[in-house]
């Protein structure tokens, strides 16, 4: 016997070892299940559909007990979900038919205890119109066709019916949306096919009349909750409530008896068994509200219900700042108060105020008033009200300390370009949003803009005339209700537009020549760097492009020749980007000097080579003239001046200038003359008498 009391004793103290835990039994009841239609009971084709099952429990627990949902249609399940969630059961039905029409039900399972909702009945309208298709167009007399009825996106168990003429001739019933079915005809010409279609419904049998009433008397059951609060009435935060749910019975019952005392979803307490529950609280402000006391015996269940209001003993408190707006390091003073207070129940000097956490480092400097310094840093404070023991927590207050703005950077967005817009940015470098940025032209203040968000810049547009201009922006960043930073004056490079181009040619234009260098100077007044590019008229590319760091610049053309003739300008363009083009200039290249000179100096012997020939020329023929004349109407001389002049005469034949003195009866065709004598014969023909005399040699 003392063994087996010894193996009794281990084995239940290796059941309930201090490091097992047992699952306590769940207390809870259900009190209420719904079932809703959404978005309403009565819709139309194609409508989506939620079903939505709601149950409501009462229960001690924290934790939400697992359920098991199961929803039925014209008493059949059709789904089922078991969750711990303590959200709806929600069940879909996408794109209603008509075959969805029917009544629908909700049924819960907690831990054995079972739940149901009320019945609501869906009614979906509007069928699709059925197509009918024929595997042949003309048969022969007594030959067969095959028919197919369908009804487009319909569900359910359908009944088709076939028509010839507009009179039925056949029915199918089949569970999809289509039906085939043979069809014959034995009489000869045109027939009319036609098709329709029923989706069965429960709800379409035929029902009876009503039929007699019969009277059934029901008794109250001799068992009922009592609720009683003390004290009911007048009630105030800090009083104690007691709060009993007992029962009343008026004979004996062997059934188990279940009391089940809430507020709300919340389970306060429950006995099983015993007549009576007890309950005891501290009242809340939040307490206020209904308390209920529920039986249940079997499949009765009886509630009774009271309810509570209760007084606020102080308000909640708020806690404020001041200012509304600090710096890190700042003074600043937080405020905690309740607005109201019960002036019956409690002195205002009974009520206290701290500040949560500890560690806030501000001091008290009156009731409910804090001082310090704004931390470097956000923080969150949270002030306690307390009295009665009572205690109420404010909402959080978060602490957002500034940052002070920094000394703004005046800068220019791309570039100043004289006479035109330009943009200017202001920007500090650290500073709390918002930032009021102001320009600031000549200690005028021309415009303010205020910065929110960190990618949002303060670029503001102006317009200079003149270069020094630039100098007199500035820029003023204020984020709060110290006075503004003022940044350094505006120091940035004004772009001057490009204008006056020029064009020199060196050497002059009436002096090139081949084989010179020329050099061709563009300038431009306008701010450096400048590009320059070159043409030439016939050419669509430039010759060159340079870019100077100067206001000019020239092009070189190191030899010349007569190909570089031609018309040249010269285009500049700087970061102004107007382009300006200088005149345009003929460049003609002459011959150069020693090509000049052997030309001058050939043509030059031609001349002289020509004039030696016709002067002798001309002196040969005079030499021929004045012998003729000698031998003819003088004598000879005895000797000649020039030895060279006799020579040539004496190579002459005589005979020619005596034939000369002869009557023209000769035959002038028998003796041909020589060549030359037909001049000398009209020269010494025509000659004067006399005449002669008068020549000199």
């Amino acid at each position: 016997m003392g063994l087996l009391l010894l193996l009794t004793c281990t084995l239940l103290s290796s059941y309930f070892h201090p490091g097992r835990v047992v699952d306590a039994v769940s207390i809870f009841t259900i009190t209420r299940v719904t079932l809703s239609i959404e978005p309403r009971a009565n819709v139309t084709r194609d409508t989506n559909v939620t079903m939505r099952c709601k149950a409501i429990v009462i229960t001690s627990q924290q934790e939400a007990l697992s359920r098991q949902y199961t929803l039925y249609k014209d008493n059949i399940a059709i789904y089922t979900k078991t969750s711990s969630s303590l959200d709806d059961f929600l069940y879909q039905l996408p794109e209603t038919r008509v075959s969805n029409t029917g009544k629908y039900q909700c049924k819960i399972i907690i831990e054995g205890k079972k739940s149901d909702s009320e019945i609501k009945k869906l009614t979906v309208t509007g069928l699709s119109t059925p197509e009918l298709h024929l595997n042949k167009g003309v048969v022969s007399e007594g030959e067969e066709l095959t028919a197919r009825c369908t009804a487009p996106g319909e569900t359910g168990s359908i009944i088709f019916y076939f028509y010839e003429d507009s009179k039925e001739i056949l029915e199918e019933q089949v569970h999809s949306n289509q039906a085939e079915v043979k069809l014959g005809f034995n009489s000869v010409g045109y027939h009319k096919i036609h098709c329709a279609y029923t989706v069965l419904l429960k709800r379409d049998s035929v029902k009876s009349k009503e039929s007699n009433n019969v009277n059934i008397s029901v008794r109250e059951f001799p068992i009922k909750p009592v609720l009683e609060i003390i004290p009911q009435y007048n009630i105030y935060e800090g009083d104690r409530l007691d709060i009993s749910c007992t029962i009343i019975k008026s004979q004996h019952s062997s059934q188990s008896i279940h009391l089940y005392l809430s507020q709300g979803t919340v389970l306060l307490s429950s006995e099983i068994t015993k007549a009576k529950v007890n309950h005891s609280i501290l009242a809340q402000a939040k307490d206020s509200g209904e308390f209920e006391c529920r039986l249940e015996i079997g499949n009765i269940v009886k509630v009774t219900k009271k309810t509570v209001s209760v007084n606020e003993l102080f308000s909640v408190p708020t806690l404020t700042m001041m200012p509304a707006e600090v710096f890190q390091k700042e003074s600043m003073t937080l405020t905690c108060k309740s607005e109201s207070y019960a002036s019956e129940r409690l002195r205002r000097e009974e009520l206290t105020y701290t500040l949560d956490p500890p560690e806030s480092l501000l001091t008290p400097k009156d009731t409910g008033v804090f001082f310090g310094t704004a931390l470097p840093y956000d923080f969150n404070y949270t002030c306690i009200a307390q009295a009665k023991d009572i205690m109420k927590r404010s909402n959080t207050l978060t602490v957002h300390p500034k940052v002070s703005v920094s000394t703004p950077k005046i800068s220019v967005v791309k570039r100043a370009i004289l006479g035109r817009p330009f943009e200017i940015l202001c920007k500090s470098d650290i500073g709390s949003l918002p930032i009021n940025y102001t320009l600031i032209k000549d200690y005028d203040h021309l415009r303010t803009i205020t910065i929110k968000l960190p990618d949002h810049r303060a670029v503001f547009t102006d317009t200079i005339t003149y270069i020094d201009e630039i100098s007199k922006y500035m820029c003023e960043a204020k984020n709060g209700h110290r006075d503004g930073l003022l940044s350094k004056r505006l120091n940035a490079t004004v772009t001057v537009p490009l204008s006056n181009p020029t064009l020199i040619v060196i050497p002059p234009l009436e002096e090139i020549s081949e084989g010179d260098h020329l050099y061709m100077i563009c300038g431009v007044q306008g701010t450096p760097p400048v590009t320059f590019r070159w043409y030439r008229v016939g050419n669509e590319k430039p010759l060159i492009t340079t870019t100077s760091d100067s206001n000019n610049t020239d092009y070189q053309v190191k030899k010349l020749a007569k190909d570089h003739s031609g018309t040249y300008y010269c285009e500049a363009i700087n970061y102004a980007l107007n382009v300006v083009q200088s005149r345009r200039v003929t460049i003609e290249v002459r011959l150069a000097l020693w090509k000049k000179a052997v030309i001058g100096g050939s043509c030059l012997m031609v001349v002289l080579v020509l004039l030696v020939v016709c002067v002798l020329y001309f002196r040969s023929k005079r030499v021929r003239v004045d012998r003729a004349v000698t031998s003819v109407w003088s004598e000879r001389p005895p000797e000649s001046a020039n030895d060279e002049e006799t020579s040539m005469v004496s190579n002459e034949p005589d005979v020619e200038y005596t034939e000369v003195v002869h009557p023209p009866a000769a035959d002038s065709a028998r003796v041909p003359l020589r060549k030359g004598t037909d001049t000398v014969y009209s020269e010494l023909q025509n000659a004067p008498r006399g005449a002669v005399d008068h020549h000199v040699y």
